[in-house]
């Protein structure tokens, strides 16, 4: 928890294991008389609480598998936490490595797993690498590619502005600069071993691993990852050394900013030709044609279809919560209409999907948007409309059934536009309302498209042309 100072209370349902009905969990972190605030989890057993020890097996249970965020833009009120919990691995691995113990434990993965325009390659590599052949077609089919055809890996560790280990220290490894743990060494062989060719460079520890995919390359990357999110889990953790490379300056005011609560800022990326871990040269089988299309070529639309759709089929197990930022904002109008179609309808291994709290859906998911699309898709009692009042944040359920609603109706009640055009012309429109001559309000209607409103001049037109004729 990156702000110590930081209380709250959660309640929610799970679905734990081999259990017939959802257990009632209460997740909260508030002060204690003198004490600072103290977490807990408790249970409910039918009307009472039962604390759990958070170091038990069992009460790791109760909470998410995986708490996955995306956002499009720089959402730093959701994205913080991920990038702290980021910045703490890479200080643990760093830690660890300029320390080496035989019987020290791989660090533990995180539950925390946040999908951005910084790790979606990541994502889609997985995916494009180890999923099924439907879920691949899914995560291509709007952008006209039918595979993966090629990719390069590149790791450089010899950075002057990574953690230096101790002349005292022994690490066990000739490393210059950037140390690595057992468990990230072994992840470099096992790429070395699937990759079509790579090269080496002693003088500045630089990898270049490039693959062509076939079978044969899917079939060695299933010798070492049983499944996507391993794969993209291992790709993940080598990328998040990135974080390595940035000034310690720049670290220090993330956290700082995380205990003073603000949310002004995030961790600046490092620049491509610095960072430990990067992507180049992906590039695809395009569905008609011969050529090889670059990954660069595609459209933001196209990249984030790809990023959401493989985020979805690489974590199809139970127990996701899913936290999403306006996730169609790049979208053509079509692809936001068949946007939580989808979603629900993605070839994945998992079970079905809940939408903004289905309590007997196998995940949740909770989206914000500022369009009108979603809503159409979703029942009244699993939309919630949020205004700013007075410095107050007002939540309130829609007045009508959101389900099927005319996306004019949805504008209106959920977004507090009416009518729905853009504000140019309705202001037009509304001085042509007050008009009293006949000849202006008909050169106005002459330059409007059709709408409600335009017939509602029409029919004032024609009503002080019989006023004046009287």
């Amino acid at each position: 928890m990156g702000n110590k100072d930081l209380q709250f209370e959660i309640e929610y349902l799970i679905q734990t294991q081999h259990a017939t009905e959802p257990v009632i969990v209460r997740l909260s972190r508030r002060a204690e008389g003198k004490r600072g605030p103290v977490l807990k989890i408790q249970r409910k057993d039918g009307l009472e609480w039962t604390e759990c020890p958070l170091d038990e097996p069992d009460t790791h249970k109760l909470l998410p598998s995986r708490l996955i965020g995306y956002t499009s833009g720089d959402n730093e009120t959701l994205s913080l936490p991920f990038l702290l919990s980021r910045s703490g691995y890479s200080d643990d691995v760093a830690n660890q490595a300029l320390h080496p113990d035989p019987l020290a434990k791989p660090i533990p993965d995180t539950r925390l797993m946040l999908v951005d325009y910084g790790t979606h390659l990541e994502v889609l590599v997985a995916n494009l690498i180890l999923g099924s052949l439907e879920e691949r077609d899914a995560l291509l089919h709007d952008a006209g590619l039918s595979e993966l055809h090629s990719f390069r890996c590149v790791i450089q560790l010899a950075h002057s502005a990574a953690p230096k280990p101790s002349k005292s220290i022994s690490t066990g490894t000739k490393r210059k600069k950037v140390q690595l743990t057992n468990e990230l060494e072994d992840y470099i062989g096992q790429l070395k071993r699937c990759s079509t060719c790579y090269s080496y460079i002693e003088k500045t520890e630089t990898y270049v691993f490039d693959f062509l995919v076939t079978d044969e390359t899917r079939t060695a990357f299933r010798c070492f990852w049983k499944t996507t999110i391993e794969l993209y889990s291992a790709l993940h953790k080598i990328a998040m050394l990135n974080d390595l490379v940035l000034p310690k300056g720049s670290r220090t005011r993330l956290r700082h900013i995380s205990d003073t609560a603000r949310f002004a800022s995030r961790l600046p990326e490092p620049l491509d030709e610095d960072k430990v871990f990067r992507f180049e040269q992906v590039r695809f089988r395009p569905k008609v044609g011969t050529g090889i299309v670059d990954y660069v070529s595609l459209s933001d639309g196209e990249h984030q279809l790809a990023q959401i759709l493989g985020m979805m089929c690489m974590a199809s197990f139970a127990n996701v919560l899913f936290l999403l930022d306006e996730p169609e904002s790049h979208f053509n109008p079509q692809w936001r209409v068949k946007f939580i179609s989808r979603l629900m309808e993605l070839p994945t291994a998992g079970g079905q999907r809940g939408i903004a709290g289905g309590v007997s859906a196998q995940q949740d998911c909770l989206l914000t948007t500022h369009a009108p699309f979603v809503p159409s898709d979703m029942p009244r009692q699993n939309v919630l409309i949020f205004t700013k009042a007075d410095e107050c944040v007002q939540v309130r359920r829609p007045e009508i059934e959101t389900f099927g609603a005319t996306f004019d109706t949805i504008l209106d009640e959920c977004f507090d536009v009416r009518p729905p055009m853009s504000e140019l012309p309705r202001q037009e429109i509304a001085d042509l309302k007050q008009c009293q001559d006949p000849e202006t309000i008909m050169a106005g209607i002459a330059k409007l498209g059709d709408s409600v409103e335009r017939v509602f001049l029409m029919d004032r037109h024609r009503q002080l042309l019989q006023k004046e004729g009287s």
